[in-house]
């Protein structure tokens, strides 16, 4: 059976995740405002990312569809050993779903986002895009 745009984008999240997705939005910490700015509008790469965006049982904080990247940003509390285990297990299923994840610290994106953007830049650079474009609203 042929994957539909919105299940390839989305993965069968669920609705309440959009409006939880919504409500992050609204509450971007500075330094998901800051890569945000530098990501938007195909600005790296001509890459489409997303922010907030509702993924299986969860939502990420940018999701790139193109390249199966999503990108976290961590504050202190992903330090706590529960927390850990929380990210590496999401982390797992993730890739499960042949999602690449790539984690930073807040104040990696604070005190060095140039680095981060060449770090995100070298590993999009390496995955294969796929095949159905951002643009496009045809079935797979």
């Amino acid at each position: 059976m042929t994957e539909s745009y919105n299940d390839n984008l989305h993965k069968g999240a669920i609705g309440k995740l959009y409006q939880y997705g919504r409500e992050l939005r609204q509450e971007s910490t500075p330094a998901e405002k800051l890569l945000w700015t530098e990501l938007r509008s195909r600005k790296l790469n001509g890459l489409k990312f997303r922010r907030q965006h509702p993924l299986d049982k969860f939502v990420v904080d940018f999701y790139c569809n193109e390249k199966k990247l999503v990108i976290e940003l961590d504050g202190g509390i992903h330090d706590e050993k529960i927390n850990k285990e929380y990210d590496e297990a999401r982390t797992a299923m993730l890739a499960g779903l042949d999602i690449k994840g790539l984690r930073f610290k807040n104040e990696e994106v604070i005190n060095g986002v140039k680095d981060v953007l060449k770090k995100i830049s070298e590993v999009a650079g390496g995955l294969i895009s796929d095949t159905l474009d951002d643009e496009s609203v045809r079935e797979v």
